[in-house]
């Protein structure tokens, strides 16, 4: 593995969460640091959450001064039903574009790019190939405003990529993902007691567990896999083979002719019937996932158990309550800084021994790492001392006493110290 400091944009997100987790377990990775709008979903234990938005010049400020290798994007909105269309074009472009300028330049550590884009990129159209493979693209202007932002987040990084060949730029385009803890709108709809369908429609759909998702990015974190890639698992199901899985009826409600306008009055009721479903309803949608598969990534399932793993969760839900989704977990600030930072603190929330980092310049912070210091706040710096190794910590408080010498930071590093001294 030749990523060791790794930056996760939207760690909010299960795919976020869930690959930081991932991360965690793996004791060659120096560093995990993640950033949202939002706190984590998931309890972490490494991984170090910074709460800001996505301007380059703060996320530029954190790369440098973590030396951060790899740099793992997941904030992409591809869901109506997650925000409006002025904030996910603010995310998905502007967003996007943030964030490869704090990667570019021959003065950035970053040398690899994960992109998680979206199987939108390739439309749902009547004549659409019946599998997509990675080498083609809309066969249709899109129509949608998330498809266009989705599109354009990827030209964004194509640019990117020719602009940095010395960097390793992965994108991966995601089918439709399901799990427990998944909110999308194809999730809702097929939570509905009954499946709305369109009159003679009936599309082929392939999915993806929120599990397999996480790998995905895990994999492509591993290994330098340079180039776009389809993620979606094996096989596809009909609507209605879907629907009798999920031992649901079937309701063709929708007119073949001006669903459109039959579909607002649906989704007042709830359904959540937003344009860009309506055209894979109506058309589907297939993935060929052979070549990521050649990288050596094998899915957990295939689209059938994703959807027979969606109607177990749905059985037993009304019993378990948020149990079933394992959704217990809150961030809380204070208690995450008492967990890291308190001398009183032994073990990490796992129970197990807290691993001891690497240094990767031999026991002294460089240059680049001293100069970014000093750019940061002390909020900043405390959020990043538990990555360092103690012989780094050593060298940053020598800094910290003869420049800043900030009280906070000068404590953090001290109780650091401590803990690692007790724990030898």
């Amino acid at each position: 593995m030749t990523s060791r400091r790794i930056l996760v944009t939207g760690l909010s997100t299960a795919w976020g969460g869930r690959l930081a987790q991932a991360l965690e377990r793996d004791p060659e990775v120096e560093a995990i640091i993640g950033i949202d709008r939002r706190p984590p979903k998931v309890a972490l234990e490494r991984t170090e959450f910074v709460q800001v938005a996505d301007a380059h010049s703060l996320i530029r400020r954190i790369v440098d001064a973590a030396e951060i290798d790899t740099v793992v994007d997941t904030r992409l909105v591809v869901d109506s039903i997650v925000t409006t269309e002025r904030r996910a074009h603010e995310n998905n472009v502007i967003g996007t574009m943030n964030v490869l300028a704090a990667c570019s330049g021959e003065d950035s550590p970053v040398r690899k790019l994960v992109f998680k884009s979206s199987a939108r990129f390739y439309g749902a159209e009547q004549d659409d190939p019946a599998f997509f493979t990675e080498s083609m693209s809309r066969r249709h202007p899109p129509k949608h405003p998330l498809d266009r932002d989705i599109c354009e987040a990827e030209a964004a990084v194509a640019d990117f990529r020719r602009r940095n060949p010395g960097k390793t730029v992965t994108v991966l385009r995601f089918t439709h993902p399901l799990g427990p803890t998944i909110k999308t709108s194809w999730q809702k709809l097929l939570r509905l007691p009954v499946i709305p369908a369109i009159l003679g429609f009936d599309p082929r759909l392939q999915f993806i567990s929120e599990q397999d998702m996480a790998d995905c990015l895990e994999h492509a974190v591993r290994n330098d896999l340079d180039g776009v890639f389809n993620c979606a698992a094996d096989g596809v199901l009909s609507l209605s083979e879907v629907a009798s899985l999920l031992g649901k009826p079937l309701a063709p409600v929708l007119p073949p002719v001006a669903t459109g306008a039959a579909a607002p009055a649906l989704r007042r009721l709830g359904v959540p019937l937003h344009p860009e479903v309506l055209s894979e309803l109506r058309f589907g949608r297939g993935l060929d996932n052979r070549r990521f598969k050649a990288t050596g990534f094998r899915y957990r399932l295939t689209t059938r158990e994703t959807v027979q793993k969606l109607a177990e969760h749905l059985r037993v839900e009304p019993i378990l309550g948020d149990e079933a989704a394992g959704t217990r977990y809150r961030y809380e600030a204070a208690v995450e800084e008492f967990l890291r930072f308190s001398p009183s603190v032994r073990r990490p929330p796992g129970g197990a021994k807290r691993p001891s980092n690497v240094a990767p310049s031999g026991g002294r912070l460089s240059q680049r790492r001293r100069d970014g210091w000093d750019g940061l706040t002390a909020k900043e710096i405390l959020a990043m001392l538990p990555s360092l190794s103690p012989e780094d910590l050593r060298a940053l408080r020598e800094h910290e006493r003869t420049h800043a010498a900030r009280a906070s930071v000068l404590r953090g590093i001290d109780r650091l110290l401590e803990r690692a001294g007790a724990a030898e």
